[in-house]
């Protein structure tokens, strides 16, 4: 497999805006057979034909690759991830523009050989209908999942603006198929003014946890963390992470913001502590629109920086659990 720092071994560290444009400058393959032995691959899905504001996420993926900087062990955490996961770019899944179901089925495809080699599919979206083509693949290599959802919104309409396949309904029709279970599902960070009473009824009848932004500032963020992993539980879980979450003024750049979301600081604490306690079997990063190029691209960045604290936890929970083997 080509390694992208190899030309730089002899000078040493390889600068994040040079050579090939992977993630962290990890090795990029787009051949299954090479997925063997690894642990985490990253992959791409750039379509954006199903948000019902503002276009630009099918750049995302580029724009989130190229804000990524080079690997190092994590201040808080003391560990280096890619030090001790073998992590791919596996490119991006072959959508086909302006055919969303198309595109929907390559990416799960894609996610699909990811998971055949025993690796966790990490997805740059895109917009967050690939929800539907990422968990899908999941749930048919581990079955039914837990799932916890950062998002401004439930993304659980039956329908938006009539259509049944859009970014606000993929959790409607993933609940509703049993790819996830409504009684693992946690919902973080919600505010604004969209789904009403007849969305949250149905999440009322699937068991459906909500927690808002307004839980977040009253009991604050350790405890809403806590809550959710003992709500998800032991099983196979995807994690979900909506840039809108965050407030505007963290990632300005999005396709549906909404004034009021977590800091930045908080999603990126969170989403490391949930990678180190559940059983993370796949993760998405949706709705980036880039509007600069490399780090000087807020959204982009932070959207990376989600990335790596999953790496991060994944890290730390395989190391705790060898250290518990060797213990034993």
């Amino acid at each position: 497999m080509l390694d992208p720092l190899a030309r730089w071994a002899q000078y040493g560290e390889k600068p994040d805006f040079a050579g090939l444009l992977t993630f962290a400058g990890q090795p990029y393959t787009e051949d299954a057979s090479e997925l063997e032995g690894v642990d985490v691959a990253i992959l791409g899905a750039p379509i954006d034909e199903l948000v019902s504001d503002r276009p630009g996420a099918r750049f995302g993926p580029r724009g989130i690759r190229a804000a990524s900087a080079p690997p190092g062990p994590h201040l808080d955490a003391q560990i280096d991830a890619f030090d001790a996961l073998r992590v791919v770019d596996y490119g991006d899944a072959p959508v086909v523009p302006a055919d969303p179901l198309r595109s929907h089925e390559a990416i799960q495809r894609t996610v699909a050989e990811v998971l055949a080699a025993g690796a966790i599919p990490i997805v740059l979206g895109g917009d967050h209908s690939i929800a539907e083509p990422d968990m899908r693949a999941c749930a048919a290599a581990h079955g039914a999942l837990g799932l916890v959802h950062f998002d401004t919104h439930t993304d659980t309409g039956e329908s938006v603006f009539g259509s049944r396949h859009s970014h606000g309904t993929p959790m409607y029709r993933l609940v509703s198929d049993g790819v996830v279970e409504g009684a693992r599902y946690v919902q973080i960070g919600l505010r604004g003014y969209w789904p009403g009473e007849r969305e949250f009824a149905w999440q009322e009848e699937h068991e459906i946890t909500s927690l808002y932004m307004r839980d977040i500032r009253k009991l604050g963020i350790e405890e809403v963390v806590g809550r959710t992993i003992g709500r998800v539980g032991p099983g196979p879980t995807f994690l979900s992470v909506d840039v809108d979450v965050l407030d505007p003024a963290f990632a300005p750049g999005t396709g549906t913001p909404e004034p009021g979301g977590m800091s930045s600081g908080e999603l990126l604490w969170a989403v490391r502590q949930l990678a180190s306690e559940l059983e993370l079997v796949g993760m998405e990063i949706v709705e980036v629109i880039p509007t600069a190029v490399g780090s000087a691209d807020l959204t982009a960045l932070v959207a990376e920086r989600v990335v790596r604290e999953a790496l991060t936890g994944i890290a730390l929970r395989r190391a705790a659990a060898g250290g518990r083997a060797l213990a034993q």
